[in-house]
């Protein structure tokens, strides 16, 4: 598995449509679905939930829970559906997952954290990798001692990689939110622990706002996880099969990316999925660039108009590139 570059499990964000959206941008870049439960996975309707494109491989799916057997039984199903790899959240702070035992506040429970790794790696085939993401720490803990110690006993289990959210999580005194941004970050730690376990596989997570930044900050890693940032400038992503992976393939532009999620638009349509569910995953495309307001405006509108189909999104393409030419601008093709 290949990563030098992933774009993060964000809940409510990096559902099925907006990773075949990312795929427009960056063929090669890991992909993450949003944390599912074990209890989901088990018992939920495994087509609405684990249900993919196969233009989204590579793709992990991660896991909540904190019962060995439960999450073996979970990364089993994953497993068999066709994930490339299977990761364990350690790392959520929201209250919802810590009264389910599980998320961050596995960060105080590494012994039982190894028991889920290797409960989880008996249950898939070998070529299936299990992975864990974590913080550096929680609450009281001292990051310098809380990360290696934590790390030392979930390796003795084996998973194929830790990813690693440089910051600590407050259980208690913030929001989910705040715990993405008040901690402060301190990559140089994740960077230390690699120089003296260079046998663990390290990717780095936090505070990483585009693609530069991202290479930058792996350096010395097993590489980078971009989070909120290719979801907000997906358009980040465009270079990072040629600047990360090493292809040869053209950089997409920012309408090749929209025309090549137009066929799995209409599937989906036809499916019957609502069209706003389709589009909102776009609107930051044109972030930062001429023309950004106006694509925004013209998906938000269009998709609540009554009947609105694939046609919101041809003519809000074509909106934009009408405006481009106007002022003078070359396409953003």
């Amino acid at each position: 598995m290949d990563r030098r570059l992933s774009v993060a499990p964000m809940m409510g964000w990096t559902d099925r449509h907006e990773r075949v959206f990312l795929r427009g941008l960056t063929r090669h870049t890991l992909l993450y679905t949003e944390m599912l439960t074990t209890g989901a996975v088990i018992h939920g309707d495994r087509e609405r939930l684990l249900g993919f494109s196969p233009l989204e491989h590579p793709l992990a799916l991660q896991l909540g829970g904190s019962e060995p057997q439960a999450l073996a039984e979970a990364a089993r199903i994953g497993a068999a559906w066709g994930y490339d790899e299977i990761n364990l959240n350690c790392g959520c702070p929201s209250p919802r997952v810590q009264s389910g035992r599980f998320g961050a506040c596995l960060m105080a429970e590494p012994g039982l954290v190894a028991d889920c790794v290797r409960a989880m790696r008996e249950a898939v085939p070998a070529h299936v990798p299990v992975t864990v993401k974590c913080r550096i720490g929680i609450d009281d803990q001292d990051p310098e001692e809380a990360l290696r110690s934590f790390l030392d006993a979930v390796a003795a289990a084996g998973p194929a990689a830790f990813i690693v959210h440089a910051r600590k999580a407050w259980l208690e005194g913030l929001s989910p939110k705040e715990n993405r941004e008040v901690p402060p970050l301190d990559h140089a730690l994740v960077r230390a622990v690699k120089a003296e376990r260079p046998d663990l596989v390290l990717v780095l997570n936090g505070g990483l706002g585009d693609l530069g930044a991202a290479m930058a900050a792996a350096e010395g890693l097993d590489g980078a996880m971009i989070g909120r940032a290719a979801y907000q400038t997906p358009y980040c992503l465009a270079e990072a099969d040629a600047r990360v992976f090493g292809a040869t393939t053209p950089v997409p532009g920012r309408a090749d990316a929209v025309r090549a999620y137009l066929p799995y638009v209409a599937e989906r349509l036809e499916g019957g999925a609502p069209l706003n569910a389709l589009t909102r995953h776009l609107l930051g495309l044109y972030h930062g660039c001429p023309g950004g307001r106006l694509w925004r405006r013209a998906l938000t509108e269009g998709a609540q108009r009554p009947g609105a189909g694939l046609g919101v999104l041809t003519e809000a393409l074509t909106r934009v590139e009408e405006a481009r030419a106007r002022a003078g601008l070359p396409s953003a093709a």
